[in-house]
């Protein structure tokens, strides 16, 4: 039976998801032949039989083998997805002295926040070409200046062939910064009432994040009248939303806080 425990923070969900974008959603499946397994005799039973008898004389079905997945090369070709050892070479190549020296990571530590790492389009010129090079976009968030910084990296030759650098654009967030969210909110005063959930829930403390939840998270952008002059520079600012749930658990409603991950606050909407 679904319920809706009312709690500190507002609720927690036992047995539903919370209806916002990034939830799972759990599907329930009946297994074949369970219903009236372990039944004998009447119109169920007879069918069984009849479909064994006529099964017997197809063979019987061979079981399903699973092969071990071909190993990575150092090297992709073409459209193929980057290798891990290309991931790592163009992570290096991407991110300079300068930046690492001047640019500063969720945690306010050195060095630009890494957020992605994908295979680049090629060039319109190059689109028939058998030959054209494989390149790599490596996406950085630069919590200094709140400065999203995209750098195309040339595989074969190891340059980095084109750098943009943009404002008030806000994509998806990473692990690694929902994480700290959620280390902001809980050492937050209005954190309290996610951690009282938590034990509710659970019976012992948070303490570990990472470890005792499941992290799923929306980019908050400002609203102009819909909330706290407080959260205006949301959208400048790189802002969370976070739908917690505990894992092997509930789901813990803490869509009324959210944190500036710019400014290291939490703050409250309004009703």
């Amino acid at each position: 039976m679904r319920k809706i425990v009312h709690r500190h923070l507002g609720k927690v969900v036992a047995g539903a998801g919370l209806a916002v974008a990034g939830t799972a959603v759990m599907v329930g499946i009946t297994l074949p032949g369970t219903a009236g397994a372990n039944e004998s005799g009447g119109s169920d039973g007879s069918a069984a039989a009849a479909a064994q008898q006529a099964g017997q004389g197809q063979g019987a079905v061979k079981p399903g083998v699973v092969e071990q997945a071909p190993a990575e090369g150092k090297k992709g070709t073409g459209s193929d997805p980057l290798t891990d050892d290309e991931t790592k070479r163009v992570e290096q190549l991407a991110l300079t002295k300068q930046m690492f020296s001047a640019g500063e990571n969720v945690e306010g530590r050195r060095g630009p926040e890494r957020l992605s790492v994908d295979l680049a389009e090629p060039d319109a010129n190059e689109l028939d070409a058998t030959n054209a090079p494989r390149r790599a976009d490596v996406t950085f968030y630069d919590y200094r200046d709140d400065t999203l910084v995209t750098r195309t990296v040339n595989l074969d030759t190891g340059k980095v062939e084109q750098t943009t650098s943009r404002t008030g654009v806000q994509p998806p967030l990473s692990h690694d910064e929902n994480v700290e969210a959620l280390k902001v909110l809980i050492a937050d005063p209005l954190g309290a009432g996610l951690k009282a959930d938590f034990k509710d829930a659970t019976g012992t403390e948070l303490t570990d994040p990472e470890q005792q939840l499941l992290l799923n998270s929306a980019v908050y952008r400002a609203t102009p009248g819909a909330q706290p002059a407080a959260l205006d520079k949301c959208g400048e600012h790189r802002c969370v939303r976070l739908f917690p749930k505990v894992k092997n658990g509930p789901w813990i409603d803490a869509r009324s806080l959210i944190v500036d991950l710019s400014a290291r606050k939490v703050v409250k909407l309004g009703r």
